[in-house]
């Protein structure tokens, strides 16, 4: 036996998750200044974190040798007032919003269960799902990237648990209808995941509607809006009687004591949440109006960029050797090769990425 047979073989086959590039890659392949290096290509907010959350982590970097509350009971109830959501309807999660499809893939799937994506999107939810023995059915998008909820539909099984939707959808940006969600949820047994990580930059969201459906979960993160990715700090919002059996299964301790202490004075920082939305709102608007290519419309902290008849992979890389750090979209399943995604950041940011693309 060979030491890779020890894998089980659902794992060897799942593909690689691509992360986006880093600066300090970035710096030494192209012999640039760090300094001089914009990154965006990983939808981190560039204003940073929270001021108060930064404090809160100073304030309890001497307690790290203590275990946090199991179940981060201190985050929960600050989430619980930010959503108008009771307690019993909140988990928070770690690491990131990972933490959280992870731990509900090992909860529900079963081996020969099924997931549905609908594709392109985030490709963690496959990874995920495979990694618990499920096969991942995909559904392709409309040619506008809106799912194409007939076709979810009728690719529903008798093995079907979890039917994945993304809103706004990544790299893609755009939003799942209210009415759509709904249809789903009233025509199907098993359970709809909404990843909402990015609904804080867009106009509605569908959270609410766990306190009316029992087969919905929607997860939420700490990376984007708060600018605390670093942290990995993530949360489920579930009917009741889920997170009760969640619980049971969740990794003791999953959310750090910094993390944690952070998330919570994190959500108060009602300025610094707005001064994030603002920028984003408006530069995504200059992004969509000024790169030189077709630009989708977008809810998200990012644009999607269609560089064709030219390859994402060959804009991508002039666009590099120029200090700018995009994201190739090639790894997302079904995006095909013309695809770049590119974080909203500054103004003096959005600046140099229109630049670089008018002379790619």
């Amino acid at each position: 036996m060979s030491r890779l047979e020890l894998i089980d073989e659902n794992i060897r086959t799942i593909p690689e998750y691509v992360p986006g590039r880093s600066i300090e890659d970035t710096a030494k392949k192209y012999d640039l200044d760090p300094a001089s290096i914009i990154k965006l290509g990983s939808n981190e907010n560039p204003l940073g974190p929270s001021p108060k959350a930064v404090e809160a982590i100073l304030e309890n970097a001497g307690k790290v040798h203590l275990y946090p509350s199991a179940d981060a009971g201190e985050l929960v109830e600050s989430l619980s007032r930010y959503l108008s959501l009771p307690v019993s309807n909140i988990c928070a999660a770690g690491p990131g919003m990972d933490g959280l499809l992870d731990n509900l893939m090992r909860l529900i799937i079963q081996e020969g269960d099924e997931v549905i994506l609908p594709i392109p999107t985030f490709s963690y939810y496959e990874i995920a799902a495979r990694a618990n023995g499920a096969s991942v059915i995909c559904v392709e998008r409309k040619e506008d990237f809106s799912v194409d909820i007939d076709a979810i539909r009728k690719a529903v099984s008798s093995r079907t648990k979890v039917i994945f939707l993304c809103s706004p959808n990544n790299p893609s940006g755009n939003m799942v209808p209210e009415s759509d969600v709904r249809m789903l949820l009233e025509s199907f047994r098993g359970l709809v995941f909404v990843d909402e990580a990015y609904v804080e930059f867009a106009e509605h969201n569908v959270t609410k509607l766990v306190m009316e459906y029992d087969n919905l979960v929607v997860g939420r993160t700490f990376s984007k809006i708060f600018g605390l990715a670093g942290l990995r700090l993530g949360y489920g919002v579930m009917p009741a009687w889920l997170k009760k059996e969640y619980m049971k299964t969740a990794t003791p301790f999953n959310v750090s004591l910094p993390a944690l202490k952070a998330g919570v004075a994190a959500i108060t920082d009602k300025q610094h949440i707005e001064k994030s939305i603002a920028m984003v709102r408006e530069g995504r608007k200059y992004l969509q109006e000024q790169i030189p290519f077709k630009v989708y419309d977008s809810t998200a902290n990012f644009v999607l960029v269609d560089v064709s008849p030219r390859s994402a992979s060959e804009v991508c890389e002039s666009l590099l050797k120029k200090g700018i750090i995009v994201r190739d979209c090639r790894s997302f399943r079904g995006a095909g090769n013309s695809l770049i995604r590119v974080t909203v950041g500054t103004q003096e940011q959005n600046t140099r990425v229109v630049e670089a693309f008018r002379s790619a």
